[in-house]
């Protein structure tokens, strides 16, 4: 057999041997079809934005390691983007969905492929819409599967299952917006909170729109939670039943037990429910209400599912008693400080947490609600002494421009898109979580962060009591960060950083700044594009408190941007 003949075997027998490597990743193909659907809840009937049909919308089921390519077409009069909420998007910020941020929107009648691989990344995250209120219909879970032959470091489920919450308007919410901000004031609540869509027995006419998890004794499951509402944080329990808590935002968490959650929009947490080892002879609630820290108005009622186990014949489950649970207070704040405290990574070999322990680029930026002045001539808005409700980071209120920051970026022309020269601290200093200043003006415009590629960043949220304290659930596109720090009044830069923890801080992408408090992060910047962050309250976002960074490109090829896809949308 001749040299050729052997080199040639041999590259067939290597290959044979690394085929299952290589199959362990996927090629996986959804069609998104943005259509209108009549939905009937509350005994309202209404015609709601879905995908495919679907309220919620469908699951995207993956594995670490797949490349996924997600067909999204709209037959709807909205403009459209998908967000696919926590994904790191490496070197694909084309693909990560926020309106005018990396994308125009996708018009009607158009069509837009998102490509993106799943790298580093397990557990449970969302898709949402990300232009305007979209996102009350336009959700649905992530689900991303170890690689093959790869277990949780926890204890296997019997099932596993999604738990989505959301909110149910009856009036079209994109009006309820627009109303908003036009006249200034603060936009109606919503009428309902859901659970997979369904808001439950405790609201009228709604007993038969009632989510039900039926279990079998003995067993455990996994339940994926999301928050996806869009204004509200939430208290969520089983009675009688305790929770497992092992993952946050998609990284494994040191498991540790709980009666309760709090979980903000934009968030999701993995835990372990073990059911009772015989079947118990009743049926238990699982419920869900908010937690409020700000002088604004909420939705204050209580979204309800029912756990039910499957019955030994002939038990009835209609004749069996009905346990409810109980919710901490609606202002419980030192529960959620002690929930947020028990949130710890996994920091193992296996799932290390590599929080960067020296600092290159240090910010400090305020987060709030504030004023602007009423935009029409001789008269007054409803916002504030006749003013319209706004809201910053750092006094800067952040205006969508025209044109994606990304594609503006990418081309070199970003003169009359955006600035470079968001501040690094607020321009003055003032008693943040005490008496509010006289002057509760914001100031306006589209300015960016620009950071060196691998920069190793810290960030300091704080929260400011201009028109009231109030918890900000902050959401960092493009990068997972540390949550090293975070406690009450004004941050002190001489002693809080004694207290940070960099040995096993919880890993996130969405972070609930305190109200009347602050929340320091770490992140490694080695991701290049333009980056958003924002409050997941939507009515925040709405009302400017939201800005973006720009990571500069690496030297090396695979730390640079991949250019724009042919089908990019174009504004």
């Amino acid at each position: 057999m001749g040299d050729s003949q052997l080199l040639a075997l041999f590259s067939v027998f290597m290959a044979l041997c690394l085929l299952p490597h290589y199959a362990l990743a996927m090629t996986r193909r959804y069609d998104f079809n943005i259509k209108m659907q009549n939905v009937t809840r509350l005994c309202h009937t209404k015609s709601i934005v879905t995908v495919n049909g679907k309220f919620p919308g469908p699951p995207v089921v993956a594995r670490e390691g797949d490349r996924l390519l997600i067909k999204v077409t709209n037959h709807v009069p909205n403009n459209i983007t998908i967000h696919w909420h926590g994904i790191r998007q490496l070197r694909s910020g084309w693909a990560d969905g926020p309106a005018y941020i990396t994308q125009c929107p996708i018009q009607t009648g158009q069509s837009y492929v998102y490509n993106f691989t799943i790298v580093g990344q397990r557990g449970t995250l969302f898709w949402h819409a990300h232009i305007s209120w979209l996102r009350s219909t336009l959700y649905g879970p992530i689900i991303i599967l170890p690689k093959k032959n790869v277990n949780y470091p926890f204890q296997k489920p019997y099932k596993e299952v999604p738990i989505i919450f959301g909110e149910w308007f009856n009036a079209d919410p994109e009006a309820i917006i627009k109303q908003a901000l036009a006249t200034g004031g603060g936009p109606n609540v919503s009428d309902a909170y859901t659970i997979n869509g369904l808001p439950g027995p405790l609201y009228n006419c709604s007993a038969k729109d009632t989510f039900k998890l039926r279990v079998k004794a003995g067993k455990t499951y996994l339940l994926r939670i999301i928050n996806a509402a869009l204004n509200d944080e939430l208290f969520f329990s089983i009675a009688n039943h305790t929770l497992t808590v092992v993952d946050a935002d998609a990284v494994y968490v040191k498991p540790f037990q709980t009666s309760t959650l709090l979980i903000t929009p934009g968030q999701t947490t993995n835990v372990l429910l073990h059911t009772k080892p015989r079947f118990p002879g009743a049926t238990f609630l699982m419920t869900a209400r908010p937690y409020v820290t700000g002088p604004g108005t909420f939705d204050n009622s209580t979204v309800a599912a029912i756990l039910e186990y499957k019955t030994p014949s002939p038990l009835h489950i209609k004749n069996l008693p009905l346990h409810k649970p109980h919710l901490p207070s609606l202002n419980d704040t030192s529960f959620a400080t002690a929930f947020a405290g028990k949130l710890r990574s996994l920091a193992s070999p296996e799932f290390p947490a590599k929080v960067p322990r020296e600092v290159e680029r240090r910010f400090f930026f305020t987060v709030g609600l504030g004023t602007r002045p009423c935009h029409r001539k001789n008269a007054t808005c409803q916002g504030p002494n006749g003013t319209r409700f706004a809201a910053s980071v750092s006094n800067v209120s952040f205006v969508l421009p025209s044109k994606a920051l990304l594609g503006a970026h990418f081309a070199g022309r970003s003169s009359g898109v955006y600035s470079p020269d968001f501040p690094v601290s607020p321009l003055r200093w003032f008693n943040y979580t005490g008496s509010p200043p006289n002057n509760t003006a914001v100031g306006n415009g589209t300015k960016l962060v620009v950071l060196a590629f691998n920069t190793s960043v810290e960030v300091v949220l704080q929260d400011t009591s201009i028109l009231g304290a109030e918890s900000h659930p902050l959401h960092l596109h493009g990068f997972n960060f540390f949550v090293v720090g975070q406690g009450f009044g004004n941050y002190d830069p001489n002693s809080d950083p004694n207290g940070f923890n960099l040995v096993d801080p919880v890993e996130r992408n969405t972070v609930g700044v305190p109200a009347g408090g602050w929340v320091a992060i770490r992140f490694l910047a080695d991701n290049p594009g333009v980056w958003f962050m924002h409050c997941h309250l939507e009515v925040h976002t709405s009302w400017g408190l939201k800005m973006a960074w720009l990571v500069l490109d690496g030297k090396l090829p695979n730390q640079k941007l991949l250019p724009p896809p042919s089908d990019l949308p174009k504004c």
